[in-house]
């Protein structure tokens, strides 16, 4: 009992949060984005860049890497 609930409550703290957000660089590495923030909700790659997107509860990342770097990030409804 006491595991489940410890398992619940470390699996609902979102990452996708401002201050996370704000400890994205240009530069940065995908597995680097990925420590910090965690798995994307999806990536899409069109001519070479990857667009991959985080949510979580109404709050939403996206990230643009070229060659495996960020490029561009924007978000909205961060907390």
């Amino acid at each position: 009992m006491i595991l489940a609930a410890l398992i619940v409550l470390v699996g609902g703290c979102s990452k996708v949060t401002k201050e996370n957000y704000d400890k994205i660089d240009s530069g940065m590495s995908y597995d680097e984005v990925v420590k910090l923030i965690g798995k994307p909700e999806g990536c899409s790659e069109t001519l070479g860049i990857s667009s991959c997107q985080w949510k979580s509860d109404g709050a939403v990342i996206d990230i643009k890497f070229i060659s495996d770097q960020v490029t561009f990030t924007s978000a909205k409804g961060l907390k």
